[in-house]
């Protein structure tokens, strides 16, 4: 039964829950996926989820931990080893000097832009952020009675990728602005914000007092031959306005585990260690564990997965560019490849269609906000048979419509 459905039931009860929350659309990916989870010679290329399990090593490693007995509570921060583990991986990756008191673990990447908010952003207040986005970026500060405001990123025809105009940002700020967050790289465009950008955004906002919340879940996955995106760690202190948010969920195949961690001034993480308390606790311990061999042994496996993504995107790129009606904007980062079909306004129904009628399962760009419409997204953490064979479905379904 949908929530429209129990609504028109139970229209008393339903009355009670907070309109903000009423006024929440579910998900437009899930229900193209719900629609296909379960049939036969589907391809699943909605989700942002690599096609292949978690390593053996690290599976190991929460099974071990987990016959050992770690199945205790944990504390709210997370296992010291872990946070250590942590603080290690970002000082080799950034040339920082981050401590375990920098790092809170979490259950998630989305657990952590819970957290952040919460500690910072209250009811009547405004956040920034840029659109088309993952769309619980901004239903989590609506939840929270904040208002939102998104800038868009444009698809530049003569750059040929996403841009985001750094003045526009600025100017949607006002006097009542808490927080500017952004998605860098970005779901689902795949825009990467440059270090200049980051700079003179760093600036701007401390000569405000925002804060930066940066959701960085997509930094390893990059394809100009950098190990990482640019990111905000490097321009933290322990006195500036920033928290940056990431997941072992994309680079270490992690999806199911529900594993993150916020790097963020050491003097405000006691309070991020509180909300912790009230949200979830903590993560367990046994997937705790497997995050610290994930660190501690997976760097082949973050290259080899971020080259096999590429000969992926390289062929979905190929493919969707040979079609006519697609206008693919070049993404720089991130596994999804988030294209335009020409004549094609409502790609909910254009996604469930194709779906039913070729297997292709794909997800709306509505739902990731109105400056997504008219565009679809595809996930390339997949093997290149499977980006063939969803495109010669595709091609067979555009042929049609």
């Amino acid at each position: 039964m949908s929530s429209a459905d129990f609504a028109t039931r139970s229209p008393f009860v339903h009355q009670g829950i907070r309109q903000v929350v009423r006024d929440i659309t579910p998900s437009q990916i899930r229900e193209v996926a719900h629609l296909g989870m379960g049939r036969k010679n589907v391809v699943p290329l909605w989700f942002g989820e690599p096609d292949q399990p978690t390593p053996e090593f690290i599976r190991k490693a929460a099974m071990d931990a987990l016959a050992a007995g770690d199945t205790f509570y944990q504390p709210n921060a997370g296992i010291a080893p872990l946070r250590e583990a942590l603080a290690g991986y970002m000082n080799r990756l950034y040339q920082t000097a981050l401590s375990p008191d920098n790092v809170i673990v979490t259950v998630s990447g989305l657990n952590a832009i819970m957290v952040t908010l919460q500690a910072v952003l209250g009811a009547g207040d405004h956040l920034v952020t840029t659109a088309p986005i993952w769309p619980n970026i901004v239903a989590i500060p609506r939840v929270l009675g904040a208002d939102v405001s998104t800038v868009p990123l444009r698809a530049d025809g003569e750059k040929g990728g996403w841009q985001l105009d750094l003045d526009a940002l600025f100017a949607a700020c006002g006097a009542n602005t808490k927080v500017i967050l952004l998605n860098t790289p970005n779901n689902p465009t795949g825009w990467m914000m440059p270090a200049d950008d980051q700079a003179r955004l760093v600036e701007f906002a401390d000569k405000h007092g925002i804060w930066i919340i940066a959701d960085e879940v997509y930094a390893r996955l990059v394809y100009n031959g950098q190990d990482c995106a640019p990111s905000f760690v490097p321009l933290m202190t322990e006195n500036r306005r920033i928290m940056v948010i990431n997941s072992f969920s994309k680079a270490w195949a992690m999806t199911g585990w529900r594993l993150g961690w916020i790097t963020a001034p050491a003097a405000i993480t006691g309070e991020l260690e509180k909300l912790m308390e009230f949200n979830v606790s903590c993560p367990a311990g046994f997937i705790q564990q497997a995050g610290i061999v994930a660190l501690r042994d997976g760097e082949d496996f973050v290259v080899s997965s971020r080259n096999r993504y590429a000969r992926s995107r390289k062929v979905l790129v190929e493919r969707l560019s040979n079609m006519p009606r697609i206008m693919l904007p070049e993404a720089e980062a991130a596994f999804y490849a988030f294209f335009k079909v020409e004549g094609v306004s409502d790609t909910l129904s254009f996604a469930k269609n194709l779906l039913l009628d070729e297997g292709i399962g794909l997800a709306p760009g509505e739902a990731f906000g109105p400056e997504g419409t008219g565009y679809i997204r595809a996930c390339y953490a997949v093997s290149e048979a499977r980006i063939h064979q969803a495109m010669d479905g595709l091609e067979r379904f555009l042929a049609r419509n």
